[in-house]
């Protein structure tokens, strides 16, 4: 895919995020589509946050901004590939929300994607490491943001990584293995897809390492994904062919 049609399927590039204000939401994120029909628009999300209030927000400005933010992770509308996808997954996995969501937010925010090597890689029990993820921030925006923004953006992505279930801890925060699900590494290898990846890449990808999943491991589960309807597959040795189009059905 070009730069432009990766846009077009929903991720957003650059240097800018959301996360130098705000974590994943997840709470939000999950109120949100819990009080709104599967079926809904763009304009109907926005009615149910702003107008509705039905994140019981205590001021009309604090409601505009969260549905802001929240656009800016999700999309939060049917019509952007990324999050069709999610919304149709969402439905039949409440196990794998928490997972879901952070693959969503780290396709639509590059600053929360940076930090993801550095809390990944960290061995079960590992402690988060400020200096490695301020570093792995610096590499990515340059010194585009100032050492408080940088502070922000690390605080929150802390945070989004403890709402997906990587870290655990207050004070201190340690890593702990998530447990992927059939849903979840369905959406990381269609992520994977829209990114660029190809046959058994798909398998290795960050969109499905994220879910501590090894590439066997993410073949077995694909397999139950396609048992289940989510993805067409057929995959012998390093030949594979995964279909997307049970995902990618407009309703």
């Amino acid at each position: 895919m070009t730069p432009d049609e990766v846009v077009r399927s929903g991720f957003r590039l650059g240097a800018k995020g959301t996360h130098t204000s705000r974590t994943i939401m997840f709470p939000e994120l999950s109120a949100t589509l819990d009080m709104t029909p599967s079926t809904a628009s763009r304009d109907e999300y926005a009615a149910a946050i702003i107008d509705a209030n039905c994140l019981g927000k205590s001021t009309a400005a604090t409601r505009r901004l969260t549905n802001q933010r929240l656009g800016e992770l999700y999309a939060l509308d049917p019509q952007v590939p990324l999050f069709r996808v999610l919304r149709r997954l969402w439905e039949g996995d409440e196990a794998g929300r928490p997972l879901l969501a952070l693959q969503c937010a780290l396709a639509r925010d590059p600053l929360l994607a940076a930090t993801a090597a550095p809390v990944t890689e960290l061995p079960p029990g590992g402690e988060f490491q400020r200096d490695a993820v301020r570093g792995a921030l610096r590499i990515a925006v340059g010194d585009r943001l100032n050492e408080a923004t940088l502070e922000k953006v690390i605080r929150n992505a802390a945070a989004s990584w403890s709402q997906s279930g990587h870290l655990e801890g207050r004070t201190f925060k340690r890593r702990r293995r998530v447990n992927a699900t059939p849903a979840c590494v369905a959406y990381g290898l269609y992520l994977a897809r829209l990114a660029g990846f190809r046959g058994v890449q798909l398998f290795t990808s960050g969109w499905v390492s994220v879910l501590d999943c090894t590439p066997s491991r993410a073949r077995e589960l694909a397999v139950e994904a396609k048992r289940i309807g989510l993805i067409d597959l057929h995959a012998v040795g390093d030949v594979v062919d995964i279909s997307f189009t049970p995902l990618e059905r407009v309703a």
